[in-house]
């Protein structure tokens, strides 16, 4: 890894790579996405301003927990420009995803505590779901998975209707012990 100088405002796409470990494809991905800017040189070549750098490492960090290019990029509009953030940018900006993080976290918890026996009406067990899904009521609400499926943008399915609360609290011949609220 070649040391830069402390001095270099910008970083050519190929020093960003090998500080940020992420590829200069991606980079360039990734400005096209609107995540990170570069200026061009006469020669048309792209330059990154230094604060570039924590902006990847913010994106790589992010799209590791789940979060959505999209909203990675809307997060990244609010700060300034040619500054690097501070610790209370990246604090407001983590903590507007904490309830997102929490709902996909209760999420993935059900999945793995309903994984082996029930897929959450999608449905293995059909001989046993009649009395845990009487009518199959959430094949109503559409294909797939209706219990365990959650929306794009971090939202979860909608609340219960009365019907559907009422057999969510008949407990699931599958498991030995009622389903959790959902």
């Amino acid at each position: 890894m070649t040391r830069l100088e402390h001095r270099l405002h910008e970083l050519t796409v190929g020093q960003l790579a090998e500080r940020s470990g992420v590829a200069v494809s991606a980079l360039h991905f990734y400005e096209s996405k609107g995540l990170i800017s570069s200026r061009r040189t006469a020669g048309n070549q792209r330059r990154f301003t230094r604060d570039t750098l924590r902006r990847v490492s913010f994106i790589k960090v992010s799209q590791r927990v789940g979060i959505p290019l999209s909203d990675i990029r809307d997060a990244l509009s609010t700060l300034p420009e040619e500054r690097t953030p501070t610790v209370d940018d990246w604090a407001r900006l983590s903590e507007n995803w904490r309830t997102v993080l929490d709902d996909r976290i209760r999420q993935l918890e059900r999945l793995r505590d309903d994984l082996t026996e029930c897929i959450g009406c999608g449905c293995l067990s059909i001989n046993k779901c009649a009395l845990a899904n009487p009518y199959d009521r959430l094949g109503d609400e559409g294909p797939g998975p209706r219990r365990l499926l959650v929306r794009h943008g971090g939202t979860s399915a909608p609340p219960p209707t009365a019907d559907e609360a009422g057999a969510r609290d008949t407990p699931n011949p599958c498991r030995p012990d009622p389903c959790p609220t959902e």
